[in-house]
């Protein structure tokens, strides 16, 4: 079963662990992406993520639908489907029809969506790079790198819109030679969902087993 390395998305979809030593045309740029994100109440998000490693010979596409209000989120893909009311994560395996519960632990070093538009605020240097062009969109490219030199993730490139400071998308570099691309493919400001969303309903799951691993 192919599982996503959460918007390790989102950087990895998640941004409130990086840079202590920024540049500071990077971080500019970054301030307005993460001041454009955080005034939502909440936004979904299609993207496809690619896994790629060159030495093993693997390549893996995979799409899916991401939902973020505060610190809540509700990811879909075709094969599970991940729900976080920042207290309690259910992870729905479609093909099993299982549901597992577990607590949500705030101090997770992995990141999570939630985080995606302020990791760089802390334990990361900041770089610009260069102008690119992106589905004939001017993109700013920013690169993240971890003071921590044990850390798994050892670089993230962002491209982020001249034009409206929108993420567009991202790649993550780690030491085990994966590298995985993520790419926005819609976004939706301001979706009509309330707190219900981000809770697992059993009654709409016929017959679901659930596991709880609290």
């Amino acid at each position: 079963m192919k599982r996503i390395t959460l918007f390790v998305f989102i950087i990895a979809l998640t941004i409130n662990q990086f840079a202590q030593a920024q540049d500071p045309k990077a971080r500019q740029i970054l301030d307005a992406m993460s001041k454009k994100y955080q005034s939502m109440k909440a936004f979904r998000a299609n993207f496809n993520q690619t896994l790629e490693n060159t030495t093993s010979k693997v390549k893996e596409n995979l799409e899916g639908e991401i939902t973020v209000m505060g610190n809540k989120f509700r990811l879909k893909t075709e094969d599970q489907e991940i729900i976080n009311n920042g207290n309690t994560i259910w992870t729905y395996i479609k093909s099993e029809n299982e549901v597992n519960i577990s607590e949500n632990d705030p101090d997770d070093e992995a990141m999570t969506p939630d985080k995606i538009f302020t990791m760089y605020k802390k334990g990361y240097k900041s770089a610009y790079v260069e102008e690119a062009k992106e589905d004939g969109e001017l993109c700013d490219v920013i690169e993240l790198s971890p003071e921590d030199r044990n850390d798994p993730v050892f670089k993230v490139r962002l491209n982020i819109s001249k034009k409206d400071k929108s993420l567009k998308s991202w790649k993550m570099f780690r030491s085990n030679g994966n590298r995985y691309t993520y790419t926005i493919t819609n976004f939706a400001p301001n979706p009509n969902v309330d707190n219900n969303y981000f809770a697992f309903d059993k009654s709409k799951f016929k017959g679901v087993k659930v596991i709880d691993l609290r």
